[in-house]
């Protein structure tokens, strides 16, 4: 059990590489997962092109959505964005910071399943295998053939062992013909992907760089404040258990010590010590209270610190300088006001 334990506090204390980690292995899946998917092409002309379209977007919006729901932050920013403002302001641009971070990780199988898919031409060959020019790459003039009838051999272009219209156009040259324009959408669409990453992972700090700094500091913050509330509220109801468990007890060794004539034996230590981590709150509605109070109104961001003043306006100084001392009725009369 401590093993767990250990594991548990390493991945708590090195979340954001652990949710890399994630996302690059449900990217490493998402290419496994197409690999040993049997794509089979029905091969007519009103469902080729919802078949293989689908097989191109469907998996990757439901790998975004995963992306997601493995992420711990999803509920943290929803409780951010849903809390009252009560007497802690809501910064839109720290939302949007939370949301961009997670957003990025997701994307990462999405993908790499569409630059895959598009690399390897199955779902073009199969979506688009209808509109192959004929005139250009067949024998468009081809007698026998109606309209009707040239969408449907078409469409049994992804299905080499049932077509039957050699005739018309070649399998190979239609099927190269289609690959061809599939694996430049996949380049494409990597160099795309590529690019916008390195915009936004290098440029966008250059140019907005106190309202990134800013951001990352408050997501960082309200991350690290749900952990401590988290860890606070078990302690206090681990505390609050301890005391409520040895008090049952107590009145039941009371009970018997009456009814046997035996004094009572003494409290232990450490169910004092248990008492003064309770902080005064000894009962559920007051606990209740509490909870509701955090959720409606979290304390304001702004530490009542009281600090000497210093004769050159530096802040932070611990001791004032030696040439210029502070006499004591100031210091007093400083204390006096706070």
């Amino acid at each position: 059990m401590d093993k767990f334990r250990m594991i548990f506090q390493f991945l708590q204390s090195n979340q954001e590489s652990f949710m890399n980690g994630i996302c690059g292995i449900m990217a490493l899946a998402s290419a496994q997962m197409y690999s040993a998917f049997d794509f089979n092409c029905p091969c007519l002309p009103r469902y080729n092109l919802a078949y293989g379209l689908g097989i191109l977007l469907v998996p990757p919006f439901i790998l975004f959505l995963l992306g997601f729901v493995l992420n711990n932050n999803v509920s943290m920013l929803a409780e951010e964005w849903r809390r009252p403002r009560g007497r802690r302001g809501k910064d839109p641009a720290v939302l949007r910071y939370m949301f961009c971070s997670m957003a990025q990780r997701a994307m990462i199988a999405p993908v790499v399943w569409v630059s895959v898919t598009l690399l390897d031409g199955k779902c073009i060959t199969c979506a688009f295998c209808t509109s192959v020019p004929v005139e250009t790459l067949g024998n468009a003039s081809h007698p026998g053939f109606s309209q009707g009838e040239m969408k449907r051999v078409l469409a049994r272009i992804p299905c080499k062992e049932i077509y039957d219209g050699q005739e018309l156009i070649a399998n190979e040259v239609a099927v190269r013909y289609l690959r061809c324009i599939s694996q430049a959408l996949g380049w494409g669409f990597v160099l795309l992907m590529t690019t916008l990453a390195f915009l936004v992972r290098s440029l966008r700090p250059c140019f907005t760089q106190a309202v990134f700094l800013k951001s990352r500091y408050w997501s960082h913050y309200i991350d690290i404040e749900r952990k401590m509330f988290d860890e606070t509220c078990a302690e206090h109801a681990r505390s609050f258990a301890r005391v409520c468990i040895q008090q049952f007890f107590e009145g039941m060794s009371t009970d018997l010590a009456t009814a046997r004539c035996h004094p009572p034996r003494k409290t232990p230590a450490d169910a004092g010590e248990a008492i003064e981590k309770l902080l005064g709150i000894t009962d559920q509605s007051t606990m209740n209270s509490a909870l509701k109070s955090w959720h409606r109104c979290k304390p304001p961001l702004h530490l009542q610190q009281p600090a000497l003043p210093s004769s050159n306006g530096w802040a932070g100084e611990e001791h004032p300088p030696a040439h210029s001392p502070v006499p004591r009725r100031e210091v007093a009369a400083y204390y006096s006001r706070v």
